[in-house]
């Protein structure tokens, strides 16, 4: 049986590419959801380890604000990572990995950001 938060999640399949996604603690690396390859996904700590890194070079680099996403790429597949705020505690991340052969990156990363806000509703 699902949860609600892997329900939602499981919205994110319908994209073309892709293959996992999962809803992490951006702090503690702790995955509320998977839904599809929890492997392709990505691993909570890591995830969550490399936006921290991330958001500290940008911040030493100069850059404002807090960390929306970050995109890494591979021969095979794309990995997006989107911060999602919530109105208390610590932000979210959104973890989805794509097959880079079926999907845009473009448009799935588009489409990540737009659902990401539904995933907490």
């Amino acid at each position: 049986m699902s949860t609600a938060v892997e329900a939602s999640l499981a919205r994110f399949l319908d994209s073309p590419g892709v293959t996992g996604v999962a809803l992490v603690d951006a702090v503690t690396g702790l995955t509320y959801g998977v839904a599809g390859d929890t492997a392709e996904a990505g691993d909570g700590q890591e995830s969550s380890e490399f936006a921290a890194l991330v958001a500290e070079r940008l911040g030493r680099a100069g850059a404002e604000g807090e960390l929306e996403s970050v995109v890494t790429t591979s021969v095979r597949r794309h990995q997006v990572l989107v911060t999602v705020g919530r109105p208390a505690g610590d932000p979210l991340l959104l973890t989805a990995g794509l097959d880079r052969e079926q999907a845009n990156l473009a448009l799935a990363a588009r489409g990540i950001g737009d659902l990401a806000g539904e995933v907490l509703a």
